[in-house]
């Protein structure tokens, strides 16, 4: 498992460096606008909750690069996201929620390919399905744009929010600035934003 926790300020730095020169950058979230393409947090997560994604840096580089390629496909606009070494999530607008979730399938089924094969166990489940949900005011969107950011910080990765590497949080920072996501945190608070939805199924 790729194990954040143990590395040294040092390399966490040079990870954050090597994120930014992939160049993902953040796209600031639209507005909630009802007759509009709608809005959705997606997420999934590795079969049994196993750190599959996780097993090194390299590959969770890797799955990010091709989840945010996938859902910035065919007129899609990807807000944020966040991979973590067993599941993710994102925040897309999307006019076709039935054709998005069947190409985060094929995006799943091909990495499950070449992991299984990396690891000589053709035929193992590596994922769960994508679940959606539709977000319902500009006050529901800012919501899941904390909790999407700070799900790395909600698991022990990582004591603060931008540190961690595979997801849109660094530059979103940029993009606002600290006062404005320091506002939106107070007013878009998590509470119980999400409880029970990344827990291991029993």
């Amino acid at each position: 498992m790729y194990q954040w926790r143990k590395m040294t300020v040092e390399e966490r730095e040079e990870a954050l460096r090597e994120r930014r020169q992939r160049r993902l950058p953040h796209h600031s979230p639209p507005h909630f606008a009802g007759d509009a393409p709608r809005l959705y947090h997606l997420t999934a997560a590795c079969y049994e909750h196993r750190p599959i994604v996780g097993l090194s840096p390299n590959r969770m580089a890797e799955f990010e690069a091709e989840l945010v390629k996938t859902l910035r496909a065919e007129g899609r606009e990807l807000a944020v996201w966040c991979v973590l070494p067993n599941h993710w999530h994102a925040l897309v607008r999307t006019g076709d929620l039935r054709g998005t979730t069947k190409a985060v399938g094929r995006l799943h089924g091909r990495m499950s390919h070449a992991w299984n094969g990396e690891a000589d166990c053709r035929g193992r489940t590596c994922w769960h399905r994508c679940a959606d949900r539709a977000m319902r005011s500009d006050a529901h969107v800012f919501a899941t744009i904390n909790y999407i950011h700070h799900n790395p910080v909600h698991h022990g990765y990582v004591e603060q929010w931008t540190q961690w590497p595979f997801s849109s949080a660094a530059d979103y920072l940029d993009a606002i600035g600290q006062e404005e996501a320091k506002r939106r945190w107070k007013q878009y608070p998590l509470l119980d934003y999400g409880k029970g939805w990344d827990e291991p199924e029993m």
